[in-house]
């Protein structure tokens, strides 16, 4: 028997490889799906089943055009209906793959479909839960995703409590826990960093598993502090339950070279969102007018996700070289397949066809100090609530809302002011610089190396002070 983790950083996701005597099964798999069919036919073995552990709503899974590739049949928990044909296991129904046996157990709570997949080894012996989003290191799914459910998120962080306790917490405490999800997840709050553990520690150490809890206080402190989930999310799920085109078409489309003429004309003829993917310091340094920032370097997938509110917007990208296919690929992992070109040759072939380039001013923390010290300035701090309520800039004059709302937040700044900007480290307020400045906000400073900068110089910050409970 083997088992792989194959884990994706950008995505905090984690799919898996399990083979057993020539026969292989894959759990949640990512979008471009070749990698899967190379490994098993690498292995001399076939792909049997595709499992998936609920309807996605963080990123498109592949086991539609895996499924094609490779006639294996794809797996879903009880209650799954979907315009494509899968087989819905039946709970606690058992799927031999060579030597070993996999265990579907319905746990539903995070979504009503959402199984934990139990793998019994060689020996009959309870090995691991291939967990999806039921159960995390460190915590549990959020249960406010269900798809067009009537049922309240507190029916079902209800039935996430039963799920857990009896079907999960029954488990031995060597079992093996392979969740969906790592840190950087919007699909929970407080997730490890660790990908994989057991689920003895998980009982002990995991807030939601205490065995004196309560269903009422598991449902209180499981949605507490939940932010509203990314625009996205719920897109995405429906891509997952009704289908999708071919990876392999959207990567041809959108990993197409265009001259800066023919870039052009098609940013005009098709109204393309033109998104730069460079590093902050390029952009701010020279880019095309009335293009988006989102840096392929930091969390591109979920912050073009959250951001970019039409699933079908034509895109036109700027790349760094040699990183266009990626960029096509990571676009299509949350839906976005509507890529039309990038630009060859990059922002030094536009500069050399004599086309418009545009520039954000930035400045240093230390010179941001000494302008907020002698004048009255405008600083907009987009870092997320909870990094804003920890410590900030003392100020009338500085204003917060986080990057992820920008566009709810738009009447609440006024295009006759000059704002500061910053984040934490520099790549969120150079997003929200070229959001705004797309929008007609002209007078935008950022602020380099963020609030992680503005903190080395001399300026007065506020702590956030936790009430006096006596």
């Amino acid at each position: 028997m083997k088992i792989e983790q194959i884990y994706t950083g950008c995505l905090a996701q984690g799919a898996y490889y399990i083979e057993s005597d020539g026969e292989v099964a894959i759990i949640d798999p990512l979008r471009e799906t070749q990698q899967y069919v190379d490994k098993a036919e690498k292995e001399n073995a076939k792909i049997k089943y595709i499992f998936e552990t609920h309807f996605h709503a963080d990123f498109v899974s592949g086991h539609i055009d895996l499924a094609k590739k490779t006639g294996a049949t794809i797996v879903f928990g009880p209650g799954a209906k979907t315009e494509y044909d899968i087989h819905e296991a039946k709970d606690n129904e058992t799927f031999t793959l060579g030597n070993v046996v996999i265990k579907v157990l319905h746990t539903p709570g995070h979504t009503l479909e959402s199984a934990t997949y139990l793998l019994y080894d060689e020996n009959g012996r309870e090995h691991a839960i291939f967990s999806g989003d039921t159960l995390f290191l460190g915590d549990v799914g959020r249960p406010d995703l269900a798809i067009k459910s009537d049922l309240t998120k507190e029916d079902l962080a209800g039935m996430l409590y039963d799920s857990l306790r009896n079907k999960v917490m029954t488990l031995p405490d060597d079992v093996i826990v392979y969740p969906a999800h790592g840190a950087g997840s919007a699909c929970g709050k407080n997730l490890s960093k660790e990908t994989v553990g057991v689920l003895g520690d998980q009982k002990r150490t995991n807030y939601a598993l205490r065995a004196d809890m309560t269903k009422d206080e598991f449902v209180k402190e499981v949605l507490d502090g939940i932010a509203p989930p990314p625009q996205y999310f719920a897109k995405n799920a429906m891509m997952n339950k009704v289908g999708y085109d071919a990876f392999e078409t959207i990567l041809k489309q959108g990993n197409t070279p265009l001259n800066p003429e023919d870039f052009e004309n098609i940013a005009n003829q098709e109204g393309a969102l033109v998104l730069d993917v460079r590093t902050e310091k390029e952009f701010v340094n020279g880019h095309i007018p009335n293009s988006i920032f989102i840096g392929i370097h930091g969390g591109f997938a979920p912050w073009v996700g959250a951001l970019i509110t039409d699933l079908k917007q034509p895109i036109l990208l700027v790349t760094p070289e040699s990183r266009e296919e990626e960029t096509v690929t990571r676009l299509s992992r949350v839906g976005y397949d509507n890529t039309l070109g990038y630009l060859e040759g990059g922002i030094k072939a536009w500069k050399n066809a004599g086309k418009d380039i545009e520039t954000i001013t930035s400045i240093s923390a230390e010179e941001f100090a000494n302008q907020f010290k002698n004048d009255s300035i405008h600083v907009l701090d987009v870092r997320k609530d909870g990094e804003f309520s920890s410590e900030h800039l003392e100020g009338d004059n500085v204003q917060h809302f986080a990057l992820d709302y920008i566009n709810d937040n738009m009447n609440s700044i006024d295009k006759e002011k000059r704002y500061h900007l910053h984040c934490a480290g520099g790549y969120r307020s150079v997003i929200a610089a070229s959001i705004l400045k797309a929008r007609g906000f002209d007078n935008l400073v950022d602020i380099a190396g963020g609030f992680g900068a503005i903190k080395k110089t001399d300026l007065p910050t506020t702590d956030f002070v936790c009430p006096s409970t006596l």
